[in-house]
């Protein structure tokens, strides 16, 4: 099993204990363990057409990421969006692809954030810590099921997006709920709530930006906070994450002590004919330069790794943008990652969440 931390079981019958006496012929009996699922949004297997296809296949099918009639856009997903989207989307994955692992860089940080993770809880040697995909592999189902047949009978289920979306935060929880109803005997089950305006992560992306620009020979004028988006549909409908994402945006600028007009949330990655939540990255870049903007920086609070939503939308064409407009100097600010902060951020939120388990 990948990145499982701390598989020690004390030399004990606490499985005996806990269902009582086993006759001999009892199935073997695995428990009194905690499980700690890291999820994130997930990764192509690789940057080929046939991986690409695969990946975008099962992402867009979600019914929480497109909420569409099935009528109107299965014809256009398998008739267009599937013949003409994977190589476009391939070559984007190759410019930041992770070559020395041959993966990409979402899959190389939360491994990473998990194998680091269970050093941290290193003192409960009943926990283990293991990481899943949405989308992609490793999957959820299995590795719930890893868990729970390495005697984990109680799981925190911790989807990585700090401000809650249905597309997002409530597609995995989905993914692990199915899973538990192919179980006759599941595992407890803790869903780690959005953590947009936990202190602890407030201040970690807050020295983020400030560690990142005191290593400038320059100053911003501007820093973007750019969040990915979703439809306005969405949030009319009642998603809250237009609000936590302005929220966070707000307590990190209180936190970093700047006047409003220094730090600005916009949201990215639109896609499809609707109107998405505005104002635009790539437009707002684009004015800002036009304006006479010569400086700005950009960060996005919403992502805990970097990806290619952060190392190639931002990093490279939110870039070209701004100077192809008459900018003179930008920066992206890399996400949080499997930084020291960023640890510490996902540490917090773990063991407030582990509370009355250990």
């Amino acid at each position: 099993m990948e990145a499982i931390v701390n598989t020690h079981v004390p030399p004990t019958d606490e499985a005996s204990r806990a269902v009582g006496q086993l006759p001999p012929d009892h199935p073997p009996v695995k428990i009194q363990k905690i499980g700690v699922l890291l999820v994130n949004l997930g990764t192509p297997d690789g940057t080929d057409y046939t991986s690409m296809r695969r990946y975008l296949k099962e992402f867009l099918t979600d019914r929480r990421v497109i909420e569409w009639s099935r009528l109107f856009w299965y014809p256009i997903l398998f008739g267009i969006v599937l013949n003409t989207r994977p190589g476009r989307v391939g070559k984007a994955y190759a410019t930041i692809w992770n070559n020395d692992l041959d993966e990409s860089y979402l899959r190389t940080y939360t491994r990473n954030q998990a194998d680091k993770l269970g050093q941290a809880l290193a003192e409960h040697p009943s926990i283990m810590v293991d990481w899943a995909m949405r989308y992609g592999q490793p999957s959820i189902p299995d590795k719930i099921k890893a868990l729970k047949d390495a005697g984990c009978d109680k799981i925190v289920l911790f989807p990585l997006y700090p401000q809650y979306a249905a597309a997002t935060t409530a597609t995995v929880n989905d993914k692990a709920f199915q899973s538990l109803m192919k179980m006759r005997w599941q595992p407890a089950l803790r869903t780690v709530p959005p953590y947009h305006d936990d202190p602890v992560y407030i201040d970690a992306i807050a020295q983020s930006i400030e560690t990142h620009l005191a290593g400038l020979d320059w100053e911003p004028e501007i820093v973007l906070t750019s969040f990915h988006g979703i439809p306005q549909s969405y949030f009319l409908k009642g998603d809250p994450y237009h609000c936590q994402c302005l929220k966070t945006a707000r307590l990190v600028r209180e936190r970093l002590g700047w006047p409003a007009e220094r730090l600005m949330p916009t949201f990215q990655s639109r896609f499809g004919p609707e109107e998405w939540l505005q104002p635009y990255t790539d437009k707002t870049v684009e004015k800002l330069a036009k304006d006479g903007v010569r400086r700005i920086a950009v960060i996005n609070p919403g992502f805990v790794s970097d990806c290619l939503e952060t190392l190639e939308e931002i990093a490279v064409e939110a870039g070209e943008i701004f100077l192809h407009n008459g900018g003179e100097h930008f920066t992206h600010i890399p996400c949080l990652n499997d930084s020291e902060p960023g640890m510490k951020v996902i540490e917090a939120v773990v063991r407030r969440e582990l509370q009355g388990w250990i």
